[in-house]
């Protein structure tokens, strides 16, 4: 098994300076906005290859699965890539709360404008 993310997609994305690109977390069948994530290479391909969202934790510098220890699953439904290559945007089927706060999503914190 190759454990690199596909050399197609790898050239097409724009990381910053750390290696990473946005991900931004839509439930599936309702457009919700969840949450943002961010992802390096190895994050993706664990996401396109297992079906549940990897993402790299920046404050903890490690990989970490949505769910795993809150049960929060995220099951991946759609990927894509935006025009520019530096964001992703990842169709799930959410279970529970997505936000590490408790809620539903990171973005029900009130409108600013």
């Amino acid at each position: 098994m190759d454990e690199t993310l596909e050399a197609e997609i790898a050239k097409r994305l724009k990381r910053d300076e750390a290696g990473l690109v946005a991900a931004i977390i839509q439930q599936h069948d309702t457009a919700e906005v969840l949450m943002l994530g961010w992802m390096d290479d190895e994050a993706l391909r664990r996401t396109l290859t297992q079906g549940r969202v990897t993402f790299w934790s920046r404050s903890r510098q490690e990989y970490w699965r949505k769910g795993d220890t809150s049960g929060h699953i995220q099951i991946v439904k759609s990927v894509a890539l935006d025009c520019d290559g530096d964001a992703l945007l990842i169709g799930v089927a959410q279970t529970g709360a997505a936000c590490h706060t408790g809620t539903r999503s990171c973005f029900d914190g009130g409108l600013i404008l």
